[in-house]
């Protein structure tokens, strides 16, 4: 395996496209996503990439530049934010139906308004029911590594599905950090070149897209979740196959120190690395908690998750959205689902923390923690709570 070396993790990924021998890459700017497309086109320009890259006026244009590239069986890539992932939002919900593999990063980062330019997951979570599978990476090297991920499952003829991998915005995109790039020949191995199971050809005419009657619309979208829920098990085989041929393990749900655990913490993205500090300095105080990471997050591990958290009597999830005017966070309201028909259920208390780029530390874990197994000392099984809130 090559030898790390310091690399700033919008830069890397960027690598791992060029790695992957992308076709085709859409862009257009928006921060903090912007290193990624801006170091793609420097490599396309140096010939260190050979790919058509398509400078676009908007992002709802590199959506759809990738919608149209797939179709006709490119290998195609793009990557956004925030608001740009808002803009694109009328075509993402086209390219599951048409089963185009696109791959996309988003560096995560707050909606407007306020306007925000920093770190949070509202983006993603305003676009969790679009029918993408979704990753979230810890950090650089998992960006890297779910990247070459993410081609080799959407572009598997059980999927066929375009997949997104989510980044935190800032705290994880504009860090330099020690990265391995992939040996290419390893890369090739386990990325083949994409072999398009249909594509639009004048030689070959097919309909990709027609309307929807409504004698067929119902069966269409059952389809579409259909091959979303199955392409877990093709998730979990490319995995399988990462650490077979790089030696790097990912699985979908990850606990760190969870075992024996009355209180899990659960998070999702960069975050979790402080997440696990806070672990490390409870646990030397003698408190049994621990913490449980999820990296898969379309479609969601319900039995992997039953299975993390089924020890614990109290769990905490960190959830940095707002589901405005319902139960709390997006994730809360999953693991509380993923429950609902156990017959033993933990006490499961929602928090909402680092919205809008506000500093998730070693402190705010520790009030959460605190807050979550007070509420449970109380029988109390459906709280949730914004952390950090001041006075307004």
């Amino acid at each position: 395996m090559g030898k790390p070396v310091g690399m700033e993790v919008s830069i890397a990924i960027s690598h791992a496209v060029r790695l992957a021998n992308a076709d085709v890459v859409a862009a257009y700017p928006i921060t903090p996503q912007t290193h990624i497309v801006e170091h793609l086109a420097e490599l396309v320009a140096d010939g260190e990439l050979d790919a058509d890259y398509v400078s676009v006026e908007s992002e709802h244009s590199a959506i759809s530049c990738c919608v149209g590239s797939s179709a006709a069986g490119a290998r195609t890539f793009t990557a956004t934010s925030s608001q740009g992932l808002a803009l694109m939002h009328e075509i993402l919900f086209i390219c599951p139906a048409l089963r185009v593999p696109i791959v996309m990063v988003v560096a995560n980062r707050a909606l407007s308004g306020p306007i925000s330019i920093w770190n949070d997951h509202s983006d993603i979570m305003a676009e969790r029911d679009i029918g993408w599978v979704q990753t979230f990476a810890e950090n650089g090297q998992e960006a890297v590594d779910l990247t070459l991920h993410a081609f080799r499952v959407a572009e598997d003829h059980r999927v066929l599905l375009p997949m997104i991998v989510n980044i935190d915005g800032f705290t994880l995109s504009h860090f330099i950090e020690p990265i391995e790039l992939p040996d290419p020949k390893l890369v090739a191995r386990y990325l083949p070149d994409y072999e398009p199971l249909m594509r639009l050809d004048p030689d070959k005419p097919i309909s990709m897209g027609p309307v929807g009657i409504p004698e067929v619309y119902t069966e269409a979208r059952k389809a579409m979740d259909n091959v979303l829920v199955n392409s877990k098990a093709v998730v979990l085989d490319a995995w399988q196959e990462f650490a077979d041929v790089f030696g790097r393990t990912y699985k979908p749900i990850e606990s760190y120190r969870a075992e024996g655990a009355e209180t899990i913490l659960v998070t999702m993205g960069a975050i979790s690395e402080t997440a696990m500090t806070t672990i490390d300095t409870l646990r030397e105080a003698g408190r049994k908690v621990g913490l449980v990471r999820i990296r898969l997050w379309r479609p969601f591990p319900f039995e992997e998750i039953r299975e993390a958290l089924s020890g614990a009597r109290t769990v905490a999830v960190v959830d940095r959205a707002m589901s405005l005017g319902g139960p709390g966070g997006p994730v809360c309201s999953e693991i509380r689902s993923a429950f609902y028909e156990t017959s033993r259920r933990p006490h499961i208390f929602g928090y909402i923390a680092g919205l809008g780029g506000r500093d998730v530390t070693i402190e705010t874990f520790t009030e959460i923690i605190d807050k979550a197994e007070a509420a449970a000392e109380k029988g109390t099984r459906n709280e949730y709570e914004m952390i950090g809130v001041r006075e307004i």
